[in-house]
C-alpha cells in the first residue's frame, strides 16, 4: 500500500483548460502510483500582482510508492512538459502550469525545494476548497487537524480566506 498524496494544480496563462487536462493525465500516469480523487476545477482570482488573469485551480489525490522527492521531480517534469521555465518567474506570478506536492501522507518534510505539508496550504482557500472534495478527512501535519476543519477556519464567520494561484 503507498502513500495518499494530494497534488494542487493551477493555472492562468494559454490553454488553461488544457493545462489542467494535461495535468489530470500526466499524473494519472505516473509510475507507480493511483489516482484516488479528482476535484472539480475552479476559477479564481489571482495572488499577488493584479497584472494577470484568473487562475484555474483543482487537486488530484493519489496513493503512491514514489518517495517524496521523486514524486517532486516527476511534477516539476510535468510542468516543463507544458512549458513552464521557474528561472525568470516573479513569485506568485502567471504561470503555464503550477503543480505543487501539498500533503505526502502524514509527512513533514522540510528539505532545499521541498516543503511538505505545503507551507501555505493552511491559509489557502483556493487550494483548500478542492482539497475537501477529494480528501475532507485527511489529517494535515503538524496538528492533525482535517482538511475539512482547516476550510471551516478559513471560511468561518467574518472569514472570507483568498483566492488565487
Amino acid at each position: 500500500m503507498g502513500v495518499r498524496a494530494a497534488i494542487a494544480i493551477g493555472t492562468n496563462v494559454g490553454d488553461r483548460a488544457g493545462h489542467v487536462r494535461f495535468a489530470f493525465e500526466a499524473l494519472a500516469r505516473l509510475p507507480s502510483t493511483l489516482v484516488k480523487g479528482e476535484s472539480a476545477v475552479i476559477e479564481t482570482a489571482p495572488v499577488g500582482p493584479a497584472d494577470q488573469g484568473a487562475y484555474l485551480n483543482a487537486v488530484v489525490l493519489i496513493e503512491t510508492l514514489l518517495p517524496a522527492r521523486e514524486l517532486l521531480g516527476h511534477l516539476l517534469a510535468i510542468e516543463r512538459e507544458r512549458g513552464r521555465d521557474r528561472s525568470p518567474e516573479r513569485r506568485w506570478g502567471p504561470r503555464t502550469l503550477d503543480l505543487d506536492l501539498l500533503l505526502y501522507g502524514g509527512a513533514v518534510i522540510v528539505e532545499p525545494g521541498l516543503s511538505v505539508p505545503h507551507p501555505r496550504l493552511r491559509e489557502r482557500r483556493f487550494v483548500l476548497e478542492p482539497l475537501v472534495q477529494v480528501a475532507p478527512d485527511m489529517p494535515v501535519p503538524p496538528d492533525g487537524a482535517t482538511v475539512s476543519e482547516l476550510l471551516g477556519r478559513l471560511v468561518g464567520p467574518g472569514r472570507g480566506g483568498d483566492a488565487g494561484g
